[in-house]
């Protein structure tokens, strides 16, 4: 199957079979429901999942990332770095989103008013107990939810590590990613969303000494918006490239939550990427 063929054929699934209805932002759009790409990131896999039926901005997809992981919610680390994706929603003052995806992953607020640290005792779990049914991060905090300036449409992830077996040609731990997505943009937001996920992935492999496996990603409410189906069909027509790779630093190699927290862009280097041009359209917000 070529490469990222999956999100591909769920193009083609919602233009075929999809729904038009009436959504929030007043766009409308055609949506299925339901539905589950797998992405290969082992080291002898395809490559990284980054679309090449267009161009992804991989600055803005690592910037961000970085920008969850430090528990930030004001707009100011993307700006020092040139990411502007969360613009449409800041605070025009402050800059401030509030208690969105960072604050959940890093500074849940419990009922009692305590502060837990998702990631971190993700991270832990992994590391001390692999085989843990419970490594997960929750972003839809249900009693925050009316005071994020966007609520989360990735909402929900869990890891899930396989053991060594060097007999079967695996001489690490591999991690592998779970998302749930309960509303997917598919063709502006979800190509995003997965380099995202599986960079996530990728880095905390690397930063605890394991290798990637898969991320699993499953949508609910998954569509493409009515002023996106031109740009669907031209990205159709296209044939799909060679994935990229990914080198991550040494500095970060083994050195667990405190190397993937102090991790910089210039941590991660994208190779070989060599994608069909971009395809400009608007964000419905």
């Amino acid at each position: 199957m070529p490469p990222m063929q999956a999100y591909l054929d769920l193009l083609r699934d919602v233009l075929d079979h999809g729904v038009d209805r009436p959504d929030r932002t007043g766009t409308g759009s055609r949506s299925v429901f339901g539905r589950q790409l797998r992405c290969d990131l082992s080291p002898d896999g395809p490559g990284f999942p980054l679309l090449t039926t267009k161009k992804v901005h991989f600055k803005s997809v690592l910037v961000e990332l970085l920008w969850f992981i430090r528990g930030d919610t004001n707009v100011g680390f993307l700006h020092d770095h040139g990411v502007t994706i969360w613009d449409e929603w800041a605070d025009p003052d402050t800059g401030e989103l509030g208690p969105v995806y960072g604050k959940q992953w890093r500074r849940w607020q419990t009922a009692d008013g305590q502060e837990v640290d998702q990631l971190r005792e993700a991270v832990w779990l992994i590391v001390e107990q692999p085989q843990s049914r419970r490594i997960l991060v929750n972003a839809w905090n249900v009693g925050e939810v009316p005071d994020m300036a966007l609520p989360p449409c990735h909402t929900v992830f869990q890891f899930y590590v396989t053991p060594a077996d060097p007999v079967r040609g695996r001489p690490k731990p591999r991690l592998s990613c779970h998302l749930y997505q309960r509303s997917a943009d598919l063709f502006l937001g979800v190509p995003f969303n997965i380099a995202s996920y599986a960079l996530l992935t990728q880095l905390i492999a690397h930063c605890v000494g394991y290798d990637a496996g898969e991320f699993v990603h499953t949508f609910g409410d998954a569509h493409i918006y009515h002023n996106h189906l031109e740009q669907v069909n031209l990205q159709l027509s296209r044939e799909p490239k060679s994935l990229p790779r990914l080198r991550m630093s040494e500095r970060l190699a083994g050195g667990g939550f405190d190397a993937l927290v102090s991790a910089e862009p210039g941590d991660v280097e994208l190779l070989n990427y060599a994608p069909h041009g971009r395809i400009p359209a608007p964000v419905a917000v």
